[in-house]
Formats: structure tokens, sequence, C-alpha cells
């Protein structure tokens, strides 16, 4: 591995992640490469292109239909224990593929995801795990929060030892070769060690997590409403409120195999939460194996010394036996808390809820899981919340993620192996502080559309609540926004008019430290089809109706082919950059069914321009041979007349040659200009030539003209937009489109009647006599008249 990169874009939480790496062959046979890259379990990748040697292969979202077979090429492979698994908060992308002697490979990946607010701050992280050391090594952070960055951090780097909070004990400072630079709205983050400074930290190229932390200014009404392009996303996180009351039952694995660490260090994690519980708090124990172990009979006491010494001594007298009857375990502990709602005069304004952590699966009593999630819901009637916590390798993830689903709750996993103490401790935290209940956010129906959750039972102290939707009238100056809640003093009623400051692109664009054309510049709509597709994704796992699940499953679908993400339901196919006659090989690339986690995707969804949807072609583009490439020589074919006219020009450096012009009738006018470069050794030529620009200009029915390079693209319509060559895009203009093939092709269509294909010339090692170039190729002249002229145009 020769270089191996990483360059983040953060835009109001919606984080862009690019990941690049470079691998060689430089021995005498094939070898197979592997290319590993561990990535959050909630992003979405957005796509996988490959390069080996002088192929390319690209990614197509494709919906899925049935199961298909994994092509050797390129795959994803399921994680070989939880370990690696989206329950513990992140997954493993794999790509393997067999680089030919003396060549290298090049791989890109690109996720997305948004980021969630816990204890106060946001947690930006990417896996440095190249497992070796590499000679380039960088990552990149770029943020950009308009409402101000008020708090920025970066811990060490976080390894397995040190999973849960980020540091190493006695070390707060960031990782060496970390270089921060901060203004009130911008701040970028740079981690680019040496092959040295890599050995310090890990010899076998293992380097862990690097993490980026901050926090925003904050809005004290209604929150920071974000609109842009008819899309709005609504942040609300108040604060300075004083905590709710809290009703809590721990529901506790005590079974057998439970011994050893893992009780330990619940029994010092609970020692912990007890005495961080508040005076006007009420709270109970469950102990459960084969039998149900209740601490105080039928009731919850209140938070008083004398309480907690008892609770504590309780806890440390629970040793391992048994088995596990989670069902029997979750029925008492939503029975005392129902009963204790029912009978006593609690605060309405408290907040109840079950904090439930098990090692294992059902052993004992029902232990068929949709029974055991039809009991818990009957038993629970939405009255509170259940959180759930797994320890080990052993715990049924999806039992437990489904029921605090079902249940308003969180679920979190923990590795035996790490310090799950401070795990739980810190997940008791994020909702240990409630601070508002029954949380509704509106707008006016005829205002807005689409709107993604918008009742939340609970807000707690450090988090976050986002909303997202489209705007109905772009026209509108404002949009009304009506937030009502509880807390622990009165009922809150909140209400504004946020102004509409509609951006244009050139807004957009004029931010330090973005590139011109990026697709980050429609943040909003890909945070809006984020979450959109999230919530799809949870009602469907939620539902047991099949013809409900059947039309979550469509839905979630075609938003993720909009959107070129991949989700259980869609799959990626690869392909061969570069024109082809006959039917391009293809390669599949399939997500596993089991969770949302395990996918591949495309690359283009995130390069696209501001309200752009990549969208693939089916079919493959037929070139006619009219055409100039090379140094140049030309070909005018004619297709009636079943021949064809070649001839070549032996022009400067600097010159431009007319290619098409039909200004008049399809008002296109096309030209090439030349770039010189030496003649090869012993050949007939001072020099050669190659067109390194070409320039096409439409002018009906409106104005649009694009200038097109090796390596970059730019349309100028109005407004100024650039574009990379090395990356997948669709932007349409009017009545023009323009589509790239990264580091392949540009095809340029014009009313759907006149088609050119630039192909694209890079070498990697040029020869003095070889330089990047151009070639022209006249796809579908049907648009132009038969007043056209040029040396192709006639």
């Amino acid at each position: 591995m020769s270089e191996f990169s990483v360059k983040s874009t953060i835009i109001s939480r919606y984080a862009f992640t690019t990941v690049f790496c470079t691998m060689v062959n430089s021995g005498s046979e094939a070898r197979e490469a592997v290319f590993e890259m561990q990535i959050p379990a909630a992003a979405f990748i957005s796509n996988f292109t490959m390069s080996i040697g002088n192929k390319t292969y690209y990614g197509e979202v494709t919906g899925k239909e049935k199961k298909h077979s994994t092509d050797d090429k390129a795959k994803m492979k399921k994680p070989p224990s939880p370990v690696n698994g989206r329950e513990n908060g992140y997954e493993t992308f794999k790509a393997s593929v067999f680089i030919p002697r003396k060549m290298q490979a090049n791989f890109l990946l690109h996720y997305e995801e948004l980021l969630q607010r816990r204890l106060g701050k946001y947690e930006y992280m990417v896996s440095i795990r190249p497992q070796q050391l590499v000679g380039r090594l960088r990552v990149e952070v770029n943020i950009l929060e308009n409402s101000g960055i008020i708090s920025l951090e970066v811990p060490p780097l976080r390894n397995s030892k040190h999973k849960g909070n980020g540091k190493a004990e006695g070390d707060v400072s960031p990782p060496p070769s970390t270089v921060i630079g901060q203004t009130k709205t911008l701040a970028k983050v740079t981690f680019s060690p040496n092959v040295v400074e890599q050995t310090k930290i890990a010899r076998n190229g293992i380097l862990g997590d690097f993490i980026v932390r901050y926090d925003v200014n904050r809005e004290l009404s209604v929150g920071d409403v974000q609109i842009l392009n008819g899309y709005f996303v609504h942040y609300f996180a108040p604060m300075d409120l004083p905590p709710l009351p809290k009703n809590v039952v721990f529901v506790l694995d005590s079974s057998a195999s439970m011994v050893g660490t893992k009780l330990r260090q619940t029994k010092e994690a609970l020692f912990t939460i007890l005495q961080d519980l508040r005076p006007e708090d009420h709270f109970n124990i469950i102990g459960f194996s084969n039998r149900i172990k209740v601490w105080q009979q039928d009731r919850l006491v209140p938070v008083t010394p004398n309480n907690i010494r008892d609770a504590k001594k309780y806890i440390h007298n629970m040793s391992p036996t048994g088995g596990t009857n989670i069902n029997s375990a979750l029925q008492t502990g939503a029975k005392l808390l129902n009963d204790y709602i029912a009978q006593n005069n609690i605060d309405a304004r408290s907040v109840s809820l079950i904090i439930f952590l098990t090692d294992g699966r059902p052993t004992v009593g029902e232990t068929q899981s949709s029974k055991i999630l039809s009991n818990t819901k009957d038993a629970i009637r939405d009255k509170f919340c259940l959180f759930t916590i797994g320890i080990g390798n052993d715990v049924d993830y999806k039992l437990l993620e489904r029921m605090a689903l079902e249940n308003c709750g969180m679920v979190r996993h923990f590795q035996e192996d790490e310090d799950a103490a401070s795990h739980l401790k810190g997940f008791y935290d994020e909702i240990g502080t409630p601070l508002l209940s029954d949380i509704r956010i509106d707008y006016p129906e005829d205002s807005v559309e689409q709107v993604t959750q918008n009742f939340f039972p609970n807000y707690f102290n450090g988090s976050e609540i986002i909303i997202a939707g489209k705007l109905i009238n772009r026209t509108s100056d404002s949009l009304h926004v009506e937030v009502t809640a509880s807390n622990s003093k009165k009922y809150i009623l909140l209400k504004t008019d946020v102004a509409i400051d509609l951006p244009s692109t050139n807004d957009i664009r004029a931010i330090p430290g973005l590139e011109d054309g990026r697709g980050d510049q429609n943040y909003i709509e890909r945070a809006w089809s984020y979450l959109t597709i999230k919530e799809l994704l949870n009602s469907r796992l939620k539902s047991n109706d099949n013809q409900e699940k059947e039309y979550l499953t469509e839905k979630a679908k075609s938003m993720a082919l909009a959107y070129n993400f991949v989700t259980p339901f869609t799959y990626l196919k690869m392909r061969e950059a570069g024109l082809h006659s006959e039917p391009p090989h293809e390669e599949l690339i399939s997500p596993s069914t089991d969770g949302i986690g395990e996918k591949l995707q495309s690359l283009q969804g995130h390069k696209a321009p501001p309200g752009i949807r990549r969208h693939q072609d089916k079919q493959r583009i037929k070139i006619s041979k009219t055409s100039a490439d090379g140094d140049p020589h030309f070909v005018i074919d004619f297709p009636s007349s079943k021949f064809s006219v070649c001839f070549n020009i032996d022009g400067e450096p600097g010159d431009i040659l007319r290619l098409v012009s039909d200004h008049k009738e399809s008002g296109v006018t096309v030209n090439g200009q030349l770039i010189g470069a030496p003649a090869p050794p012993n050949g007939h030529k001072k020099h050669r030539t190659y067109f390194n620009t070409i320039t096409i200009l439409s002018n009906k029915p409106e104005r649009s003209y694009l200038e097109i390079t090796p390596t970059r693209i730019i349309l100028d319509d109005g407004e100024r937009l650039i574009l990379s060559c090395d990356r997948n895009a669709v932007v349409r203009s009017g009545s023009l489109e323009v589509s790239i093939s990264a580091n392949s092709n540009i095809t340029v269509t014009i009313r759907d009647t006149i088609s050119f294909v630039i192909l694209i010339h890079r070498y990697k090692k040029p020869a003095p006599y070889q330089k990047d170039h151009l070639g022209f190729y006249i796809s579908n002249s049907k648009g132009l008249s038969s007043d056209s002229h040029g040396l192709l145009g006639k």
C-alpha cells in the first residue's frame, strides 16, 4: 500500500467521507490485494470505484429482486464475528482484486452519515487501520457550521482497549502530527503521520479510530432551521432546563454466562449509576436467570442514602447462576412500572423507563423472539420506553434492537474485553437526564410535505432532535414553526416564523475549503433522504404485516435508487468504465440481507451538483466513426454511402480548430484547442499535437457554455459550475445534459437530438512525447442541420 488518505466534509452535521487507497504490486507475478475499511454502521456508502492497471470499474446501484451471488472481483464479506458487526457501531467493507505484476490498483470509497449528538458533542470517527505502514497517510476533516462552532477537540486515537471514551488514561492530547485550525464557523483538522510516527503508534498499521468531537452555538427558541433548494432541516436541542424526575427499573441478567468480567463490570457501572440518581427519582432493581428476583416487591423506592446503600448491597450479592429467562424478566419489570404509575400520584411530567441488560439469548421460558417481542409490546403499552444493552458475542442483537425500536428506546452493544463499565455508565449518562417529554414539532400543512418523524416521547440532555422535509411553496419568505413539550414545571409552547433566506449556488460555492461542483452543496436534501430512508427501514423492521412490509420495502428501495444509496433492498453492479460496442462485463456486489450495515454503493451520488440526482443509463453509448482523436486524426463517416474519409491536420500548439459549427440552426458550436508534444524517437514529424481543450457552445433555447479538459469541466449557464473528471456525475441544465464517467469519458447531450462523446486519455507515467489529451466523437447528429460545417460538421 503506497497511499491511504481520507477526506471528509461535514456541513451542518451531515458528513461526506471519501477514502482513497493505492496498492502496488512490485512482484513478478499477479497477487491478490485486499482493501478493507471499517465505516460507521449508521453510514450509507454512496460509491465504490476501483481501477486495476488501465481498467476502471464503477458502481451502479440497482434494485434487488432476489438474492444474487457475489463475484470474486470485488465483494463485501460478512464480518467473522459481532465485534466487526454493525451492532458494535461499525461494519467492515472489503474489496479484493488480483493486481497484475508491476501494476497498481486504486480504490475509492465514499460514504455519508448524519452525525448524532450525544453527551453534548457530535462525534465524527474514521478508522485508520491499513494493517501496514503507509508512505502517504493523511486524514483531513473539514467542518462548516453556520451557527458557529463553540467547542472542538481531537482526543487520542481510539483502539479496542479505550473504545469507550476515545482517550487513554492520563492522555488527552491529539495524536502526533495533528494540525487543528478553526474560525467562528469553519474548522479544519489534518492528521498525517510519517512512517516513523506510525511505527510509534502501531507497527502493525492498526492505528485505531481518529476522532473529532465538536458542538455548535444554539438558538434558544425553536432551534436551528436551515433551508436550501426547497428542503429544510430542523435541529432542536434546548439547554438550561431543569431535569424531569425519573421512574426507572433496572433489569439485570445474572445467569451463569455472566460469570466473571461481565457481571463484575455490570456491578461497577451500577454502583456509579445509582450514585447519580437524583432525589426526585424513583427506582427498583430486578435480577433474572431461571428465576426472577425483585429487590423491592411491588414498588419503586425514592432515592435516599439508605435506599442507595441497600441497592448497592443487593447488587454486590448478585451471583451468576442458571439460564436466561428474558420474557419473564421483562414482563415483571413492565408490570412493576405499570402498577407503580397506576397506583401512585406520580408527576404527570415524569419519565418512566426500563434499562435492560443481558449477555445472551433466551434459554428458559418463552424462547421465540417473535413472541417475546409481542409480549413486551403488550406489557409496555406505549406508556414508557425500553432501553436495551447487550454484552459479549453471544447476545441476540436483533432481538434487543427490535425491542428497543418498538418501545421508543435505544440499543447498545459492548464487548466483554472492552471497558464495559465505562460503556454502561456512558449509555446511562445519555438517557439519565430527561429534560422534556412529549415533544411535538409542527409546521403548516400547506407549507411542507414529506416531513420526517415530528413526535418524540423524550428529549435527553446532550442529545438533539432532527426533523427534515420539503417545502411546498418555495417562494414563501418564511416558515412557521410550533414546538410543544412538557418539562418538570410546565407545558411549553414555542412559536416563531423562520425567515427563508434562500442561498444561491454561488453562495454555497463560496464556502472556503469546499471544492467546486461537489454534491455536498446539496447537503440538506441528502440529509432529508438519509433520515427518510432510515425511518422507512426502521418502520419495516417493526412491522408484522407482510403487505405493509412490502410497501415500505418498495418505498425505501425507490428512494435509495434515487439518491444512490445501497440498503438491504438495493445492490451494486460493477461495470467497466469506457465505451464498448459489445455488452459490458458486469461484476456483482451484493449487500447482506441480514442487516442495514453490510452495503456497497457508488460515489456518484455525492458528486452530483446541487439539485441533481444521479441516474445510470441502462444502455451503452453508440459512437459513430465521425471523430477527431490522437495526433489529431479525423474521420468523417458517410453511412448511406458506406465509406469514410480520413485525414490529419498538422497544427501548431495553441491553434483552435472549428470542429462543428451550426450556429444559425441548432445554435451549436464546437472548438478544439491543440497542445504540443515532442515527436517520438525516429518519427517523421517535428512535433505532435493533441486536443487538450474542447469547448461546446449552445445558444438555443438558452445559452450554455462547456469547457472540457482531461481533468475538469466548466459549465457556464449563467452560473459557473466546475466538475472534476475523476468523479462520476450527471448534470442537467435546461436542454443540456453532461454525463461524466470518471476518468473515462464525458457525454454531452443537447435537446436529446445532438450527442457528443469526449474520451479522456490520461497517462500514469507518460513518455516525453505523450500528453494527456481528449478525443471528440459525434454520437448523435440528428439535431444538426444540413448547413452545419466545420472540420467534422460538413
